[in-house]
């Protein structure tokens, strides 16, 4: 297997030091770049071969939110996961709403940041266990009632939920179903207009309230 390909970005160079230091423990991970701000997270998204990006939150000339829509607007679905100090609600619905893979927050122990960073890697959904019950209260507005969205759903689009309920990525999906990524985003995007949701992983977080596994 080929190393993991990640980029850091961070406004705080030490910090940066800090998680490349963190991950280059790991033999299978290696820090492809560095960014101090969105603007250069997307530049170097849309340049770089890339597995996984860790982008903080508030950093000046672009924050991370709005580095994530573009990023996402640009058509780069490499793994995305915000690392912020922020806990507040409304960052953490934003960010998944936008497209982020996960959330963690800084102030986590480094041997388990360190296996969030591998799990996310992976394909799996990450996020700080402290953030559960914000992740939980995103889907719970959902419009439509469990049985009527299950049912209209299509064979196709359950099986990528039960996927999505996973954590796994567009391109792991891909492999599974043995279909092209292409076309599970279509699936995708199908099932959370059913479903009344608006990412992955609230589709994610829905599946496994209902028992969709």
């Amino acid at each position: 297997m080929s190393e993991t390909r990640i980029l850091i970005v961070d406004d705080h160079p030490l910090f940066r030091r800090g998680v490349r230091q963190l991950v280059e423990m790991d033999p299978d991970m290696t820090i492809a770049g560095e960014a101090s701000n969105g603007a250069e997270a997307v530049e170097a998204a849309g340049t770089l071969e890339l597995d996984l990006i860790l982008m903080d939150l508030n950093m000046a000339r672009m924050d991370g939110l709005e580095a994530l829509r573009q990023i996402r607007s640009n058509g780069v679905d490499t793994r995305l996961v915000m690392l912020t100090v922020s806990d507040a609600d409304d960052d953490v619905v934003a960010a998944l709403r936008a497209g982020a893979d996960g959330y963690l927050l800084k102030d986590m122990e480094p041997e388990d940041l360190l296996a969030r960073i591998k799990e996310a890697a992976e394909g799996k959904l990450v996020i700080s266990p402290q953030l559960a019950a914000i992740l939980a209260g995103i889907v719970s507005g959902g419009r439509a009632a469990p049985a009527d969205a299950l049912s209209s759903l299509t064979s196709r689009e359950l099986d990528i939920l039960r996927t999505l309920a996973r954590g796994m990525s567009n391109k792991m999906i891909a492999r599974r179903l043995d279909i092209t990524e292409g076309t599970v985003k279509v699936h995708v995007k199908n099932l959370l207009k059913k479903l009344g949701l608006r990412s992955r992983v609230e589709a994610a977080v829905w599946a496994v309230n209902h028992g969709v596994s």
